[in-house]
């Protein structure tokens, strides 16, 4: 017999199952105290009629093996107690006499040899189990099956040899009609069932089949039973079922009757004869709004479920009516109703999967499923939703209800509605949930000076437009908006944490369906406000930095958030919280053609003017003109840079209240203190003084800008960051471009041995004094005269002459002569000098080299 909750195929170790309860070779009995001392007699056998008579086909089902043997017994005994005086011929007489002598023998001398060989020798294959119809009691039955003693399966010879001797005498065994009522002791003494089986009769021959197939009524009974014990079933709480039948079972053997026999059995099964939820299919899903008949939106759902079917079950299950219901706060609160549920009529086949079709309809949000718990920042639907995302298999919860078929038994939905059951639904997010995430109009806030490092003051803030395409299934047709979103969200550079990106406030959102052939979702769409951004890891900064600026390819920063939506649909409006979204965000470098780094920014320095100076140090203010080659905008409240000269500092830069934004940024004011000694002590001077007298000769020289940890003083990782990048800075010309030197020009008078000098100021506002003059004029080379001059002088913005400076003639050398041929005329002249300038306070003394300088030469 197959393993299935019907019964079982008889083994010599094991009983046959009856229609009182499932049987299978896990189950066990438990005689009850009371059946010690009675005879046992069989709950149920069964008959086929074989040789052609005109009787019914009758089947008499029992609970064990033992019973049908101890019938059989009973029977020939009160054949021999109740039978009367007849008058045949005389051999009828002599084969009842002998038949006397055997009932004797077999019912006195051998009854525990008769119940071995019938617990061992029976068989019992089920054929058929279908539902003839439903009544308002109860339901009709049809069972089918095939009975039969098999001798060969009894291992004793004598029990075997005896047994089959026994049944051939007896032939078979008949019931009257029974009633079997069934209680689950291990729950209540209440009856949860009963069953009427009609009058049965079985051959006990061996090798001989019965076909057993009647019609039996079912009655529910107590419907609490059997909802405790459903519920530890569906909580995987039930690891032994016992089952309880009895029965007033009339019998007779032939002519003989054999009185009504009290039977009471006790069934326990464990193990694999519990059978398991069935597994189920999502077969198709579609979900879309439905105006409810009030004129309110609600939301239907239309869903088509296979359910696997391994029972030889054959019946129409009517429309029935379902509450669908979620967890609340804590395990012992109430469940939350969300939905209702119908089912199309069911129609079950044996062994075939079973195509279940459901309507739900959503018609409201419950308030209480989105209120927070009791000490807690999640409401039940938050709790729902992040078991689902996490992958948890959350469960929802179906039970039943009325039933829109006015012709459905109340007992079903009596029956139904005290039995909840847990469906649980595979978790985790699909992979296609967020399609494609962006940021663009990204504007930087930098923090001010005055903040703290590490403080939420002192983070970097970000404006941007974020994008979101969400992935929505094609089944799902519902209007959805999203009215607000936040969110925190993990910011990584090649798998590595970098920072975090704080959206814990609302930001304004919308949402638009789209459905075109490229892109189809929900396209989200937020603008965020001054979000902090928090550097966690300063290395993995610095490489985004580096990379940002010294790249050549885009470099890909990958985001994981945990979002929170306000949502408005049909149903109104509500929060889902930690949603789970992934993206990335593809940056240019800004040092992707050549040069990188800052080469790009193109710096032009203008409007030098001198504010304050100390005896070694000036400082100036400049209007700075760079370039943004980025999309990306930001506020500087406060920035200083280093200015070097082959490495060695010589000042620095400050920028206050900058706002850069992409293109180009001009007449930027900036700040700038030249102290050489202040920065790098006498190395320092000495280098500055160098720079002076080539920039001051017209030589080409530049100055490099960097960064460093005190750059943004509230984040020194960025200055650091920053720091291996260093920006060229030509410095300007003096003059602009008509000349390259600090002199421009001489006039020479002869008789009164003077000089007047041209002089270009590299200042546009402040005057600058020459303290004294040390210098040689050449001819190729050769000395023309000399000039000493301690007397200070003011060398004003702009072109300016000096006053006239004596002339110590080299007389007789070459040079003079090349002078005194040229006098009304010009020739060219080299000169080389040593100048004390004085700026304010600031003092310093240079060098100057001159090249081709245009002397004119008087009288």
């Amino acid at each position: 017999m197959s393993d299935t909750p019907w019964g079982s195929t008889a083994t010599p170790n094991s009983r046959p199952a009856s229609t009182m309860s499932a049987k299978s070779k896990h189950s066990t009995r438990k005689p009850l105290p009371e059946d010690e001392d009675t005879e046992q007699t069989p709950l149920l056998v069964r008959d086929e009629r074989t040789d052609g008579d005109d009787d019914d086909d009758d089947t008499i089902e029992r609970p064990t093996r033992s019973q049908a043997a101890w019938s059989l017994l009973g029977c020939l005994r009160r054949d021999n107690e109740e039978r009367k005086t007849r008058w045949p011929s005389l051999v009828a007489l002599l084969i009842l006499c002998l038949l006397v002598i055997l009932i004797m023998v077999v019912g006195f001398f051998a009854p525990a040899t008769v119940e071995q060989y019938a617990k061992e020798a029976v068989v019992f294959e089920p054929t058929g189990l279908s539902f003839q119809s439903l009544t308002p009691e109860g339901v009709s039955v049809r069972v089918q099956g095939d009975f039969s003693m098999d001798a060969s399966r009894v291992d004793t010879r004598s029990v075997r040899n005896f047994g089959r001797f026994g049944t051939w005498l007896a032939r078979s065994v008949q019931s009257g009609e029974t009633k079997v009522q069934v209680v689950l002791p291990d729950y209540s003494s209440d009856v949860v069932g009963s069953a009427i089986i009609p009058p049965l009769k079985v051959d006990i021959r061996n090798g001989h089949t019965t076909h057993v197939d009647f019609v039996a009524d079912l009655q529910p009974g107590s419907f609490h039973s059997v909802r405790d014990m459903a519920n530890d079933w569906m909580h995987g709480r039930l690891s032994k079922l016992k089952v309880q039948g009895k029965a007033q079972v009339p019998l007779k053997s032939g002519i003989f009757p054999l009185g009504t026999t009290s039977i009471k059995e006790l069934f326990v099964f464990g193990g694999n004869a519990i059978p398991s939820v069935p597994a189920y299919e999502i077969e198709g899903l579609k979900v879309h709004e439905k105006i409810l008949p009030d004129a309110r939106k609600g939301v239907e759902a239309l869903v088509s479920l296979s359910v696997g079917n391994h029972f030889p079950l054959d019946l129409t299950v009517p429309a029935l009516g379902f509450g669908i219901l979620v967890a609340n706060c804590e395990p012992e609160d109430p469940f939350i109703m969300v939905a209702d549920a119908i089912t199309d009529p069911i129609v079950i086949s044996p062994y075939s999967d079973v195509l279940v079709n459901v309507t739900g309809v959503v018609r409201q949000i419950p308030e209480e499923l989105m209120e927070n718990c009791p000490g807690k920042k999640k409401s039940p639907l938050d709790l729902l939703i992040n078991d689902y995302i996490h992958g948890e298999d959350p469960k929802v919860y179906v039970r039943g209800s009325d039933s829109p078929d006015v012709n459905t038994p109340r007992w079903i939905t009596d029956l139904m509605s005290e039995i909840t059951v847990p469906v649980p639904f595979p978790g985790e997010l699909p992979q296609n949930l967020l399609k494609n995430f962006s940021l663009s109009d990204v504007h930087f806030r930098l923090p001010s000076v005055s903040a703290d490092p590490g403080t939420p003051e002192a983070q970097p803030r970000i404006d941007a437009k974020v994008k979101a395409l969400v992935g929505l299934p094609e089944q799902m047709n519902l209007s959805i908006n999203v009215d607000k979103v936040r969110a925190d969200a993990d910011i990584f550079y090649h798998g590595k944490k970098l920072g975090y990106l704080d959206l814990n406030k609302w930001q304004p959102a919308n949402a638009t369906r789209l459905h075109g052939k490229n892109e189809t979702g929900l396209l989200v769409q937020s603008e965020v406000k001054n979000a902090p951004l928090f550097i966690t890891d300063e290395d993995q900064f610095t490489k985004v930095v580096q990379a940002l600026l010294m790249g050549k390819e885009s470099l890909v920063l990958s985001i994981k958030a945990e979002v929170d939506v306000e949502m408005v649909t049909g149903l109104g409006s509500f929060k889902i919280q930690k949603i789970p979204a992934k993206g990335v965000v593809p940056v240019k470098p800004i040092g992707s053609g050549s040069g990188g780094g800052f080469s790009h920014l193109s710096p032009q320095i203008g409007n030098l003017s001198i504010v304050e100076t100390t005896p070694s140090s000036i400082h100036m203010t400049a209007h700075v003109n760079i370039t943004n080659p980025t999309k990306y905008s930001a506020d500087v409240p406060y920035a200083d840079i280093f200015i070097l000269t082959n490495g060695t500092v010589m000042g620095h830069v400050t920028a206050r209240d900058l706002l850069i934004g992409p293109g180009n940024n001009t007449n930027i004011l900036v700040e700038a203190v030249w102290d050489p000694l202040g920065m790098s002590g006498a190395e320092g001077k000495a280098v500055g003084r160098e720079l002076l007298s080539q920039w001051l000769s017209g030589w080409n020289t530049t100055l490099e800008l960097k960064t460093h940890n005190a750059t943004i003083p509230a984040l020194p990782s960025l200055g650091y960051a920053l720091s291996p990048m260093g920006v060229k800075l030509a410095t300007p010309k003096l003059g602009g471009d008509d000349g390259p030197h600090f002199i421009r020009g001489a006039m020479m008078h002869l008789l009164s041995s003077t000089a007047i000098f041209t002089l270009a100021s590299p200042l546009s506002t402040t005057t600058l004094y020459v303290t004294h003059l040390n210098a040689t004029a050449l001819y190729h080379e050769n000395p023309v005269g000399r000039i000493e001059y301690d007397l200070p002088f003011a060398v004003p913005p702009g072109l300016s002459e000096t006053p006239r400076l004596p002339v110590d003639w080299s007389l007789g050398s070459v040079g003079y002569e090349a002078v005194r041929k040229a006098l009304g005329g010009q020739l060219k002249l080299n000169a080389s000098a040593d100048v004390g300038l004085k700026i304010g306070r600031w003092q310093e003394g240079v060098w100057f080299v001159g090249h081709g300088l245009g002397a004119s030469v008087r009288l």
